[in-house]
């Protein structure tokens, strides 16, 4: 007959509560706050600096003076033609030409992308003064992305008229407001109540922006006016593939003036797109 040995009972131990003084739990939450700040600080999109007021006119002068042969190699690029015929009372400006009109908001990356080529385009019919560099807002999709603002720009032009609306700042604080017309214009077309919104001689209208703001995302405004001379490049296949569906539209609405800028190959081909 079997035995089971019994199995020694352990020795009970003793367990003295440890006591965490004022200065331990001070540590410990230093710690956490160490640890949360440097998250933060690695995940928070930094702001860049704009450049300053001769640089940005540098840059513009770049984006505003290329060559024909840039547009005729881009063609519509990687473009999304997003332009509609719209039909109504013709649009006219302050001097009575045909006007193209801008509603937007300088948080907004999609008017932080439009802006680029819509300013490009513009420029083949006249010439704007007082652009500056800002970025949309750090705190939405796409943050951060470069661009310039029309808040205090001016356009003189023999052809056409441009009215440029900025509603809010980056911040999105109130700062410039459609007339009652303009905004009866939005409400028509845009009824998503969505910016950017462009409306060209009230012959054409679109919402939204022809490519992607990520096409932006961490270059500087010097960088990008650098690939714009690269035809190759993404950001010119994009932003001057834009800018020639946008020329496009204003030949429309200039009857074809300037020769010089409407007869072209790509602006003719892209106008029977339009149609």
């Amino acid at each position: 007959m079997s035995t089971k040995r019994a199995r020694p009972m352990r020795k009970p131990v003793a367990r003295t509560p440890v006591w965490v003084g004022p200065a331990a739990i001070a540590a410990v939450l230093a710690v956490v706050v160490a640890t949360f700040l440097v998250i933060r600080w690695y995940t928070t999109p930094i702001t860049p600096t704009p450049p300053s007021v001769d640089t940005t006119q540098q840059v513009v002068s770049q984006i505003t003076s290329l060559p024909a042969s840039e547009f005729e190699s881009v063609g519509q690029g990687t473009a999304n033609n997003l332009i509609k015929p719209v039909t109504g009372t013709p649009l006219t400006g302050a001097t009575g030409k045909p006007e193209v009109f801008y509603l937007g908001g300088e948080f907004c990356p999609y008017c932080a992308a439009e802006r680029w080529p819509l300013i490009i385009a513009l420029s083949r019919f006249g010439t704007f003064s007082g652009l500056q560099a800002t970025s949309s807002s750090s705190t939405i999709e796409f943050p951060n992305t470069p661009t310039f603002t029309f808040r205090n720009a001016t356009y003189t032009s023999q052809y056409v008229d441009f009215r440029g609306v900025e509603s809010s700042d980056r911040d999105r604080n109130p700062l410039q407001s459609p007339t009652a017309a303009e905004q009866q214009l939005f409400n028509r077309y845009d009824t998503q109540g969505t910016i950017p919104f462009v409306d060209l001689g009230n012959r054409y209208a679109f919402v939204g922006s022809m490519y992607l703001p990520g096409a932006l995302a961490g270059k500087s405004w010097q960088t990008v006016a650098n690939d714009l001379q690269d035809p190759s490049s993404v950001r010119a296949k994009a932003i001057i593939g834009s800018a020639n569906l946008l020329t496009a539209a204003i030949c429309k609405m200039t009857s074809d003036q300037p020769a010089a800028v409407c007869s072209s190959v790509t602006i003719q081909t892209l106008e029977k797109k339009l149609s």
